[in-house]
């Protein structure tokens, strides 16, 4: 069988934020690199751990925006690498009060970039892994056994179902070829 080019991917960013104005900041400069966003959840209270309270205060809320440009899936790493480059950039005293998580969606499944190693990621360049996050079936998404915590509840799920239907109607007609865009 031929090697088949993939399908674009729709551009997912989760952010992690104990500061509203660096928010809007982090939302400002991710909007000028990857475009207009074409969804916004509501905030999320974050609690399902306390790991990232020294660093940013509490309280901590998440939400996840999306772009209406499609990306090709390979751009994930680098995506990843210049999120990375924001956070430090409006870091206060060094401490993140934004935390910019980068992924993206395609029919199947909602894939997170990380500088992270875990068994069940897989390496894509820069330093950076693929986690599968989430996979679809009949109408809803669903957790791996490995899925963070917040994202095994199934809160996000209407977010992630919104989002899937702007990507259905954008990936119609749209194709790579094998070499890429």
């Amino acid at each position: 069988m031929k090697p088949s080019a993939p399908q674009p991917v729709k551009l997912i960013v989760g952010i992690l934020y104990s500061d509203e104005v660096l928010l809007e900041r982090a939302q400002e400069i991710l909007q000028e690199k990857y475009g207009k966003i074409d969804f916004q959840s509501q905030k999320f209270e974050f609690t399902v751990t306390d790991y990232y309270c020294s660093e940013m205060g509490s309280p901590i809320y998440r939400l996840f925006i999306s772009f209406q440009q499609l990306i090709h899936p390979k751009e994930i790493a680098r995506i990843k690498t210049e999120t990375n480059a924001i956070e430090e950039q409006l870091a206060v005293g060094g401490k993140r009060k934004v935390n910019v998580d980068p992924g993206y969606m395609d029919f199947d499944k909602v894939v997170l970039a990380s500088a992270k190693y875990n068994g069940q990621k897989i390496y894509l360049d820069f330093g950076i892994w693929a986690d599968l996050t989430l996979y679809y079936q009949k109408g809803n998404f669903y957790p791996y056994p490995w899925s963070f915590p917040d994202f095994k509840s199934g809160i996000y799920n209407r977010c992630f179902l919104r989002i899937r239907e702007l990507y259905k109607t954008q990936s119609k007609n749209i194709r790579f070829s094998k070499k890429g865009k």
